[in-house]
Protein backbone atom coordinates (compact mmCIF):
# COMPACT_ATOMS: atom_id res chain seq x y z
CA UNK A 1 0.00 0.00 0.00
CA UNK A 2 1.25 3.46 -0.88
CA UNK A 3 1.04 6.39 1.53
CA UNK A 4 1.13 10.13 0.76
CA UNK A 5 4.44 10.35 2.60
CA UNK A 6 6.13 7.80 0.31
CA UNK A 7 8.88 8.73 -2.08
CA UNK A 8 8.05 8.20 -5.73
CA UNK A 9 10.26 5.91 -7.81
CA UNK A 10 11.80 8.94 -9.48
CA UNK A 11 12.57 10.58 -6.12
CA UNK A 12 14.06 7.38 -4.74
CA UNK A 13 16.32 6.97 -7.77
CA UNK A 14 17.93 10.34 -6.94
CA UNK A 15 19.01 9.34 -3.42
CA UNK A 16 19.07 5.51 -3.51
CA UNK A 17 22.85 5.12 -3.88
CA UNK A 18 23.40 6.67 -0.44
CA UNK A 19 21.54 3.85 1.30
CA UNK A 20 23.27 0.87 -0.26
CA UNK A 21 25.51 -1.00 2.22
CA UNK A 22 29.23 -0.55 1.62
CA UNK A 23 29.84 -4.27 2.04
CA UNK A 24 27.94 -7.05 0.29
CA UNK A 25 28.79 -9.53 3.02
CA UNK A 26 26.07 -10.81 5.32
CA UNK A 27 22.65 -12.26 4.74
CA UNK A 28 20.36 -10.87 2.02
CA UNK A 29 18.15 -7.96 3.07
CA UNK A 30 14.61 -8.93 3.97
CA UNK A 31 13.23 -5.42 3.33
CA UNK A 32 14.05 -3.01 0.52
CA UNK A 33 15.89 0.14 1.54
CA UNK A 34 13.19 2.26 -0.08
CA UNK A 35 10.56 0.62 2.14
CA UNK A 36 12.65 1.43 5.22
CA UNK A 37 13.01 5.09 4.24
CA UNK A 38 9.30 5.34 3.44
CA UNK A 39 8.49 3.88 6.87
CA UNK A 40 10.64 6.56 8.52
CA UNK A 41 8.85 9.23 6.49
CA UNK A 42 5.51 7.74 7.54
CA UNK A 43 6.30 8.17 11.25
CA UNK A 44 7.61 11.68 10.63
CA UNK A 45 4.67 12.87 8.55
CA UNK A 46 2.01 11.17 10.66
CA UNK A 47 3.50 12.03 14.04
CA UNK A 48 3.30 8.48 15.37
CA UNK A 49 5.65 6.45 17.56
CA UNK A 50 7.87 3.77 16.05
CA UNK A 51 5.78 1.00 17.63
CA UNK A 52 2.56 2.24 15.99
CA UNK A 53 3.64 1.73 12.39
CA UNK A 54 1.10 -0.19 10.28
CA UNK A 55 1.64 -3.91 9.75
CA UNK A 56 2.19 -3.50 6.02
CA UNK A 57 5.41 -1.56 6.73
CA UNK A 58 8.64 -3.26 7.84
CA UNK A 59 8.81 -4.10 11.58
CA UNK A 60 9.39 -1.01 13.70
CA UNK A 61 12.54 -2.52 15.23
CA UNK A 62 14.05 -2.89 11.76
CA UNK A 63 13.05 0.63 10.77
CA UNK A 64 14.44 2.19 13.94
CA UNK A 65 17.68 0.20 13.65
CA UNK A 66 18.25 1.53 10.13
CA UNK A 67 17.34 5.07 11.19
CA UNK A 68 19.88 4.88 14.01
CA UNK A 69 22.67 3.42 11.88
CA UNK A 70 22.12 5.92 9.06
CA UNK A 71 22.11 8.74 11.62
CA UNK A 72 25.43 7.63 13.10
CA UNK A 73 26.95 7.35 9.62
CA UNK A 74 25.83 10.89 8.73
CA UNK A 75 23.73 9.67 5.81
CA UNK A 76 20.95 12.23 6.34
CA UNK A 77 23.45 15.10 6.22
CA UNK A 78 25.08 13.69 3.11
CA UNK A 79 21.82 13.16 1.24
CA UNK A 80 20.50 16.62 2.09
CA UNK A 81 23.72 18.32 1.00
CA UNK A 82 23.59 16.49 -2.33
CA UNK A 83 19.96 17.45 -2.86
CA UNK A 84 20.65 21.10 -2.02
CA UNK A 85 23.34 21.27 -4.70
CA UNK A 86 21.10 19.57 -7.23
CA UNK A 87 18.12 21.81 -6.42
CA UNK A 88 20.25 24.94 -6.75
CA UNK A 89 21.68 23.89 -10.11
CA UNK A 90 18.19 23.07 -11.38
CA UNK A 91 17.13 26.72 -11.03
CA UNK A 92 20.37 28.05 -12.51
CA UNK A 93 22.25 28.93 -9.31
CA UNK A 94 25.74 27.89 -8.31
CA UNK A 95 25.87 24.66 -6.33
CA UNK A 96 27.35 26.46 -3.30
CA UNK A 97 25.37 29.20 -1.49
CA UNK A 98 26.78 32.67 -0.89
CA UNK A 99 24.12 33.93 1.52
CA UNK A 100 22.54 32.39 4.62
CA UNK A 101 19.37 33.34 6.50
CA UNK A 102 18.96 32.36 10.15
CA UNK A 103 15.95 31.94 12.42
CA UNK A 104 14.93 29.99 15.52
CA UNK A 105 11.80 28.19 16.69
CA UNK A 106 11.07 27.21 20.30
CA UNK A 107 9.06 24.00 20.73
CA UNK A 108 7.78 22.05 23.70
CA UNK A 109 9.39 18.72 24.49
CA UNK A 110 7.06 15.82 25.17
CA UNK A 111 9.41 13.82 27.37
CA UNK A 112 12.35 14.44 29.72
CA UNK A 113 14.61 15.20 26.78
CA UNK A 114 18.21 16.25 27.14
CA UNK A 115 19.15 19.95 27.14
CA UNK A 116 15.70 21.30 27.98
CA UNK A 117 15.13 24.88 29.08
CA UNK A 118 12.46 27.58 29.28
CA UNK A 119 12.18 30.30 26.66
CA UNK A 120 11.01 33.15 28.88
CA UNK A 121 9.82 35.31 26.01
CA UNK A 122 7.62 32.65 24.43
CA UNK A 123 6.82 30.75 27.64
CA UNK A 124 7.93 27.47 26.12
CA UNK A 125 9.73 24.71 28.03
CA UNK A 126 11.72 22.55 25.70
CA UNK A 127 14.09 22.92 22.80
CA UNK A 128 15.00 25.66 20.37
CA UNK A 129 15.59 24.82 16.72
CA UNK A 130 18.08 27.02 14.96
CA UNK A 131 18.19 26.74 11.17
CA UNK A 132 20.10 28.48 8.42
CA UNK A 133 18.76 28.32 4.87
CA UNK A 134 19.92 29.60 1.52
CA UNK A 135 18.00 32.14 -0.54
CA UNK A 136 15.78 29.33 -1.89
CA UNK A 137 14.85 28.04 1.54
CA UNK A 138 17.04 24.93 1.35
CA UNK A 139 18.34 23.82 4.76
CA UNK A 140 22.07 24.44 5.15
CA UNK A 141 22.43 23.74 8.87
CA UNK A 142 20.24 22.84 11.86
CA UNK A 143 21.12 22.88 15.52
CA UNK A 144 18.83 21.96 18.43
CA UNK A 145 19.57 23.12 21.98
CA UNK A 146 17.88 24.18 25.21
CA UNK A 147 15.20 26.84 24.69
CA UNK A 148 16.58 29.10 27.44
CA UNK A 149 19.70 30.02 25.44
CA UNK A 150 19.22 33.38 23.74
CA UNK A 151 19.22 33.60 19.96
CA UNK A 152 22.19 35.93 19.76
CA UNK A 153 24.31 33.72 22.04
CA UNK A 154 23.41 30.37 20.47
CA UNK A 155 23.81 31.75 16.95
CA UNK A 156 27.56 32.23 17.31
CA UNK A 157 28.17 28.48 17.23
CA UNK A 158 25.53 28.03 14.52
CA UNK A 159 27.22 30.61 12.29
CA UNK A 160 30.65 29.11 12.91
CA UNK A 161 29.61 25.56 12.02
CA UNK A 162 27.67 26.73 8.97
CA UNK A 163 30.65 28.71 7.67
CA UNK A 164 32.94 25.70 8.15
CA UNK A 165 30.56 23.55 6.17
CA UNK A 166 29.77 26.18 3.52
CA UNK A 167 32.89 28.38 3.06
CA UNK A 168 31.27 29.98 0.00
CA UNK A 169 28.91 32.00 2.25
CA UNK A 170 30.03 35.61 2.64
CA UNK A 171 27.06 37.17 4.50
CA UNK A 172 24.05 36.31 6.65
CA UNK A 173 20.66 37.75 7.52
CA UNK A 174 18.80 37.56 10.83
CA UNK A 175 16.05 39.33 12.73
CA UNK A 176 16.43 41.76 15.63
CA UNK A 177 16.94 38.88 18.08
CA UNK A 178 20.47 38.45 16.72
CA UNK A 179 21.69 41.95 17.52
CA UNK A 180 24.68 42.24 19.82
CA UNK A 181 26.89 39.19 20.34
CA UNK A 182 25.97 37.49 17.06
CA UNK A 183 26.66 40.59 14.95
CA UNK A 184 30.00 41.09 16.70
CA UNK A 185 30.97 37.42 16.34
CA UNK A 186 30.17 37.29 12.63
CA UNK A 187 32.14 40.47 12.01
CA UNK A 188 35.18 39.83 14.20
CA UNK A 189 35.53 36.05 14.11
CA UNK A 190 34.19 35.21 10.66
CA UNK A 191 35.01 38.47 8.89
CA UNK A 192 31.50 38.62 7.45
CA UNK A 193 28.40 40.76 7.75
CA UNK A 194 25.18 39.85 9.56
CA UNK A 195 22.34 41.94 8.15
CA UNK A 196 19.61 42.61 10.70
CA UNK A 197 16.01 42.88 9.50
CA UNK A 198 14.01 45.20 11.74
CA UNK A 199 10.25 45.09 12.22
CA UNK A 200 8.31 48.05 10.88
CA UNK A 201 6.68 49.83 13.83
CA UNK A 202 2.86 50.02 13.86
CA UNK A 203 2.68 48.28 10.51
CA UNK A 204 2.92 44.91 8.80
CA UNK A 205 5.13 44.07 5.88
CA UNK A 206 6.97 41.13 4.36
CA UNK A 207 10.62 41.69 5.21
CA UNK A 208 13.05 40.99 2.36
CA UNK A 209 14.78 37.60 2.77
CA UNK A 210 13.17 36.99 6.19
CA UNK A 211 10.12 35.35 4.63
CA UNK A 212 12.33 32.67 3.07
CA UNK A 213 13.40 31.10 6.38
CA UNK A 214 9.92 31.56 7.86
CA UNK A 215 8.51 29.67 4.88
CA UNK A 216 10.93 26.80 5.57
CA UNK A 217 9.64 26.56 9.14
CA UNK A 218 6.10 26.52 7.72
CA UNK A 219 7.07 23.62 5.46
CA UNK A 220 8.48 21.72 8.43
CA UNK A 221 5.34 22.31 10.46
CA UNK A 222 3.46 20.09 7.97
CA UNK A 223 5.28 17.09 9.49
CA UNK A 224 3.27 16.23 12.60
CA UNK A 225 6.17 14.66 14.48
CA UNK A 226 7.80 18.10 14.40
CA UNK A 227 4.76 19.81 15.96
CA UNK A 228 6.47 19.18 19.30
CA UNK A 229 9.87 17.72 20.03
CA UNK A 230 9.21 14.06 20.76
CA UNK A 231 12.89 13.07 20.69
CA UNK A 232 15.11 12.50 23.71
CA UNK A 233 18.38 13.56 22.09
CA UNK A 234 18.89 16.90 20.31
CA UNK A 235 20.89 15.07 17.63
CA UNK A 236 17.85 12.90 16.87
CA UNK A 237 15.70 16.03 16.59
CA UNK A 238 18.19 17.49 14.12
CA UNK A 239 18.07 14.36 11.98
CA UNK A 240 14.27 14.35 11.96
CA UNK A 241 14.37 17.89 10.59
CA UNK A 242 16.92 16.85 7.96
CA UNK A 243 14.74 13.92 6.87
CA UNK A 244 11.73 16.22 6.49
CA UNK A 245 13.84 18.54 4.35
CA UNK A 246 15.05 15.60 2.26
CA UNK A 247 11.42 14.83 1.45
CA UNK A 248 10.78 18.47 0.55
CA UNK A 249 13.99 19.07 -1.39
CA UNK A 250 14.01 15.89 -3.47
CA UNK A 251 10.74 17.01 -5.05
CA UNK A 252 12.51 20.17 -6.28
CA UNK A 253 15.08 18.07 -8.11
CA UNK A 254 12.69 16.34 -10.51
Amino acid sequence: MRYPSDLSDEEWDIIASNFHPKSKRGRPREHAQKDIVNAILYTLKGGITWRMMPNDLPPWQTVYDHFSRWSKRGVWKLVLDQLNRKARRKVGRTKSPSYGIIDAQSVKTQYASEERGIDGGKKVKGHKRHIIVDILGNLLHVQVHAANISDTKAACNVFERTSEKHPSIDAYSGDAGYRGAAVTFVKESLNMTLHISMKIKDSWAVLPKRWVVERTFAWLNNFRRLAKDFEILPATSENMIRIAMIKLTVAKCL
